[in-house]
C-alpha cells in the first residue's frame, strides 16, 4: 500500500492499482506491443530488497519517502524510434500516475527487453 495524508485525511492506494494504471497508460503508447514478463529480474530484485518494493508483471515499483519511482519492462514494435517511444512513455505514465493518484512520480526508468515484428 501507498499512504498519503491530505487535508481529508489518511488514504492507501493499493499496488496492484498503481501497477494497473501504468500498465493501460503504457500499452495506449504508439509502438508498443505489451509489458514484458520479468519473472527473472523480480525473483533476483526481490531477495534484495526483501519487499521494499511491489512487483508486478512488467512493472516494479519502488516506494520512497517522497514519492515513487516505476520500472518498465517493455516489447517495442519493429521499426519504431525507440528514443521518442521511451520518451512518451515516462511523460505519460508520470502524468497519469500524478493525476490519477496524487503522488508524486520521482522518475520512471524504461527497459526495452523485446523488438516483435
Amino acid at each position: 500500500m501507498v499512504n498519503i495524508e491530505n487535508h481529508i485525511g489518511r488514504i492507501s492506494i493499493s499496488e496492484n492499482y498503481i501497477t494497473e494504471i501504468v500498465r493501460h497508460s503504457v500499452c495506449e503508447c504508439f509502438g508498443i506491443t505489451d509489458v514484458c514478463n520479468t519473472n527473472t529480474f523480480r525473483s533476483a530484485v526481490s531477495s534484495i530488497t526483501r519487499g521494499k518494493l511491489f512487483k508486478r508483471r512488467g512493472v516494479v515499483i519502488h516506494k520512497e519517502d517522497d514519492g515513487i519511482t516505476i520500472d518498465l519492462h517493455i516489447k517495442v514494435s519493429y521499426g519504431t524510434n525507440i528514443t521518442a517511444v521511451v520518451n512518451n512513455i515516462i511523460q505519460k505514465v508520470s502524468f497519469t500516475v500524478e493525476e490519477t493518484t496524487e503522488i508524486h512520480v520521482n522518475s520512471v526508468n524504461v527497459f526495452v527487453d523485446e523488438m516483435k515484428d
